[in-house]
């Protein structure tokens, strides 16, 4: 009888202990992976919830392990202020972005190189809730290539300027020619015919839109009056 109720009374222990941690634990969430490119920045975003109230004992501290592997370093530390890592790797190139308030430990990393590349791990303590999951970041970094993204807008401008500017150019070509052979027929005194008018081949293609743009175009620029003789 008394070994059943002291294993009750264990098994009660263990329950209360076991709810305590929970009521005291934190939640801490980060990206899993994050691509971002050499001599370029990037934000390790790292959000955390607390039930106990924030107050200046509350510490973030942040950790990275090489992607070749090794031991994990503390890169970053936060306790009212920001104490970024002053040798190593990432000396002067850590910035604090969070604020704790809001529950946001985030921090940014200038100047990128691949050497960045591992795993970064946020640590957020608030006593006394200091239990919590250990969340990783996979960092991958990477030289930007040439890249030309067509947007919609981009898109929508080709469609509408190129054509345009297209009929505008044979316009001009069109003219000018025009002017050159009016002019040699004033110094000639020749007068084109009807007959030789009607005749003209057609060079414009009328099967494309482009093509029947352009003709009408050009349609418009033929029936100027010829001057009189």
């Amino acid at each position: 009888m008394r070994a059943w109720a002291a294993g009750g009374l264990l098994r009660l222990g263990l329950l209360l202990l076991y709810g305590v941690c929970n009521a005291l634990s934190l939640e801490i969430k980060v990206d899993p992976e994050v691509q971002a490119f050499v001599d370029e920045q990037v934000t390790l975003k790292c959000s955390f919830r607390s039930v106990s109230p924030i107050t200046q004992k509350l510490t973030v501290d942040w950790s990275y392990q090489p992607l070749t592997g090794g031991r994990m370093e503390t890169i970053f530390h936060y306790q009212s202020v920001a104490y970024p890592a002053v040798v190593g790797t990432f000396r002067d190139r850590i910035s604090w972005v969070g604020n704790v308030a809001q529950g946001d430990a985030s921090i940014a990393i200038q100047n990128l190189t691949m050497n960045d590349n591992g795993t970064f791990t946020c640590a957020v303590k608030n006593p006394p809730d200091v239990h919590h999951n250990i969340p990783q970041t996979k960092l991958t970094v990477t030289h930007r290539g040439f890249s030309f993204q067509l947007t919609s807008a981009v898109l929508l401008s080709i469609l509408v300027f190129l054509p345009s500017a297209i009929v505008v150019i044979l316009l001009l070509v069109r003219m000018g020619r025009k002017f050159g052979v009016l002019k040699h027929r004033k110094k000639s005194g020749y007068k084109k015919s009807s007959i030789e008018v009607s005749d003209e081949p057609e060079r414009t293609e009328q099967g494309t839109c482009l093509g029947r743009m352009g003709t009408w175009c050009l349609q418009c620029v033929d029936t100027d009056e010829e001057e009189p003789y």
